[in-house]
């Protein structure tokens, strides 16, 4: 970004006040967010005339008030598909570290320096081929994981908004459900790949949580805000539901205790966001933002342009 315009940036990590990015963006064209800048319809309303695009490093955009973004003439473009192949990698070993109990098991020997020896009981978990995967959204990370899954063994049915083409399902096995409330009391995994809108919010709620098998894990590298989190941990402590594997967690006033406790007695995996993070992943998204940046610059339609909701989202890849 030096090399090609004239920048400035914050000298460290850090989360900046609604103050700071104002002053930060005062004759500048193109603002730079990640997801830990609220860019609300305040703080949009206190930008500089100059900015003309806002450019997220990254593929979610929940920090960013699309529609106030719209309503003031700002275009709003994101980096999707290069976080892909790692998510989708990284959901899988969610999926295998939770029933094989590998983060409890990689633990004991550090813990006390001893293992007293195989026994036909020790470290029991439960096998992931024959189990059926349920994947909410097969988009881009949806098939990459169901692509995963399959090798594994493991049954492939799905729910989304778009159902996919006859030869995607051919080659996946994939099952198709219109109802979400069908799928998850049919399979034995959930794992949640849809974007955060306002249809999505809590999309695995109480109701449906309770409608899931006994003994059922759910596995979340997606948006935290797509799971009743409370409902989750209380399937989890009455025994309903095994466990689940979480890349996401609301955060806003430090995580539940009652989930960290239940990380603590492994029925839980955490994670902390690190779906994408990867060296490979993070460079790819820089030249992303550029790419969407330059062609802004240059007048033409950036390839990864965000729209608001009703209105379709313009993006490649």
């Amino acid at each position: 970004m030096a090399t090609l315009f004239d920048m400035s940036c914050k000298p460290v990590d850090g989360v900046l006040s609604a103050d700071a990015i104002v002053a930060g963006a005062e004759g500048r064209d193109v603002l730079v967010t990640s997801i830990n800048d609220t860019i609300d319809a305040a703080l949009i309303a206190r930008l500089p005339p100059t900015v003309k695009l806002i450019a997220q490093f990254g593929n979610g955009y929940d920090n960013i008030d699309i529609e106030a973004a719209y309503a003031a003439g700002l275009t709003v473009t994101n980096t999707p598909s290069v976080l892909t192949e790692d998510t989708a990698d990284m959901a899988v070993m969610l999926m295998l570290a939770l029933p094989r109990r590998l983060v409890e098991g990689a633990g004991v020997l550090p813990k006390t320096g001893e293992w007293p020896g195989w026994s036909p009981t020790w470290m029991l978990g439960r096998r992931l081929r024959g189990k059926a995967l349920g994947i909410v959204g097969m988009g881009r990370i949806g098939t990459a994981v169901a692509t995963r899954a399959k090798s594994f063994g493991l049954a492939i049915h799905y729910f989304s908004r778009h159902r996919r083409p006859p030869q995607v399902e051919e080659a996946l096995g994939a099952t198709y459900w219109d109802t979400l409330d069908e799928m998850v009391g049919e399979v034995d995994i959930v794992s949640l790949h849809t974007p955060l809108t306002r249809a999505t919010q809590h999309i695995l709620n109480a109701a449906r949580l309770s409608r899931m098998r006994q003994d059922a894990w759910v596995v979340n590298v997606s948006r935290s805000e797509l799971v009743d989190e409370a409902a989750l941990i209380a399937g989890i402590e009455s025994g309903h539901l095994s466990g689940a594997a979480l890349d996401v967690f609301e955060n806003r006033n430090g995580i539940d205790p009652r989930l960290l406790q239940l990380a603590r007695d492994n029925r839980v995996v955490l994670t902390a966001h690190m779906a994408s993070a990867t060296l490979e992943a993070r460079l790819e998204m820089g030249e992303t933002v550029i790419v969407n940046i330059r062609a802004f610059i240059d007048g033409a339609q950036p390839p990864h342009r965000v729209l608001p909701e009703g209105r379709g989202k313009l993006a490649r890849g």
